[in-house]
């Protein structure tokens, strides 16, 4: 009895190379060994398969010669036997068959196909590293966990390199004992590859703060996206629906990403993170070209890869605070509290809530607890922080604070506060960031905030918004609105500038 074959996807369960495979068998009537007389061949179910998996005959799922030649000995999978009447499906391992549910097949194994691949050893890293570097680019994604430490613990690598399947793209498990990522770094210094993300910040972050590296160059889809017109902080989701004409399955977004193994809807969730982002990547690249605005993103990039935006300095911390004070003696130990937590969270690899959150820091800050006993009868602080090493590390903070000098008080920037902001200008900066962003398609968000535009009105010069790409596209002429060179007119749902 020889069936015709369909690939579908890859279970997996830890073993690479794992393939669900379709069998139709086809109808030989009376003569035995097939179907019944009164059954009816499954569609498609002819084509014969030898034993050693080679694959012959045309007439077979689109597709399923070159996906499935030489693949289908010593795997992990499924197949399912099919007829009109009934249909089994079977585990196929190779110690044994057992039936299964092919329910539990996740949507979507259809399009990931049976060549999705993770790589658990250095040297198949390398192996897909030295391959990478023979393209023009790479597009990459992580999957972390960040809400029981300090620092994002990596549990996830996506990557593919240029092509139109999973044939190219990979998972890489850094979980396994004895990976090394030194490859992928490797990869990240080699300018000739271009490195494609999207939103990278937090990607950046962990690859900094694990080996002190950036990929180089870097391209971030969200960025270009934004410069491009796709708007405010463009989603991925968005940009594959809209460039790819394809959509993703968003289901295991808030899985836990450290349990093993993984999962086939994660696997098809994670590599669809890098796949569709080719499409992407290719179109934002020609449109960046075409208008002449790579440069914009190469700029707005460097602060991505500038190690100033991840250094967290524990004597700073206290500027994040938010206070109704700006008591000196006050913020002498909100400074040595919030120091003392970012130091304490560092070292243990730890929330900063874990330790203390804001409202129990600036609580302390004002009662100003010197015993222990004092300390157990704070409302807001954890009943962890009442004892032990959080509660001498409380209680010496803020006797440092206390016995800060005057000439050393942390001195908040009230520079902000003290601006004479011209109202009516403002709001005609306004008018004019809106038409300015109408007119470039590039997300008004990315040219200037609202703070910029209130320290323009009120004679700043020293801001984001009048340098680089960005006096270009609206700096310029806001300065010349503020000289009085040009005023601003309304025809309709149309802003122009007339020159004065």
């Amino acid at each position: 009895m020889e069936p015709a074959v369909g690939v579908l996807g890859d279970e997996g369960q830890g073993h690479s190379g794992a393939v669900l495979v379709v069998i139709g068998w086809p109808y030989r009537g009376a003569q035995g060994g097939g179907l019944s007389r009164t059954e009816k061949p499954p569609a498609k179910a002819n084509g014969p398969l030898s034993h050693d998996g080679t694959i012959y005959g045309s007439r077979l799922i689109k597709g399923l010669r070159d996906r499935v030649q030489g693949f289908l000995t010593n795997v992990t999978g499924f197949f399912t036997l099919c007829g009109p009447i009934r249909q089994q499906t079977f585990l196929w391992r190779n110690n044994g068959v057992r039936p299964i549910d092919l329910r539990r097949v996740p949507r979507g194994a259809a399009e990931t196909g049976p060549l999705m691949r993770t790589i658990t050893t250095t040297e198949d890293l390398a192996a897909f590293c030295t391959e990478a570097r023979r393209h023009p680019y790479v597009t990459l994604d992580t999957e972390f966990l960040r809400e029981r430490t300090y620092y994002s613990k990596l549990c996830l690598i996506q990557m593919a390199m240029p092509g139109t399947d999973d044939s190219t793209a990979a998972l890489v498990d850094p979980l396994v004992d004895g990976l090394s990522l030194e490859p992928l770094y490797e990869l990240f210094r080699d300018t000739n590859v271009v490195k494609v993300f999207h939103a990278a910040r937090q990607d950046l972050e962990i690859f900094f703060v694990n080996a002190r590296v950036f990929p180089t160059p870097l391209f971030d889809t969200q960025v270009a996206a934004m410069v491009c017109g796709f708007g405010e902080q463009a989603g991925y989701e968005t940009l594959v629906k809209k460039i790819a004409k394809a959509s993703v399955d968003k289901s295991s977004r808030f899985t836990d990403w450290s349990r093993r193994p993984l999962s086939e809807a994660q696997k098809i969730y994670a590599l669809a993170d890098v796949t569709h982002l080719r499409k992407v990547y290719e179109y934002l690249a020609k449109e960046l070209k075409k208008t002449d605005r790579a440069k914009w993103v190469e700029e707005e990039l460097e602060i991505l890869t500038n190690p100033e935006t991840y250094i967290a300095r524990p004597e700073e911390a206290w500027e994040r605070v938010k206070t109704r004070t700006t008591s000196g003696k006050f913020l002498a130990i909100v400074r040595e509290l919030a120091r003392f937590r970012e130091e304490y969270a560092q070292s243990n690899d730890i929330p900063r809530s874990r330790v203390y959150k804001d409202d129990a820091l600036v609580e302390l800050a004002s009662t100003k607890p010197v015993t222990m006993n004092d300390l157990g009868r704070s409302r807001l602080l954890l009943r962890e922080a009442r004892k032990g090493e959080i509660a001498d590390g409380i209680l010496a903070a803020i006797k440092a604070g206390m016995e800060c000098p005057p000439e050393d008080y942390p001195r908040p920037d009230l520079s902000r506060e003290k601006m004479q902001v011209n109202p009516a200008l403002a709001d005609l900066l306004r008018v004019l960031l809106k038409a300015k962003t109408e007119d470039s398609g590039v997300a008004s968000k990315l040219i200037a905030s609202s703070a910029d535009l209130d320290a323009i009105a009120a004679g700043e010069r020293d801001v984001p918004a009048l340098r680089g790409w960005r006096a270009e596209v609206f700096g310029t002429d806001a300065l010349r609105l503020c000289e009085g060179k040009i005023a601003l007119s309304a025809k309709g749902s149309d802003v122009r500038i007339v020159e004065l």
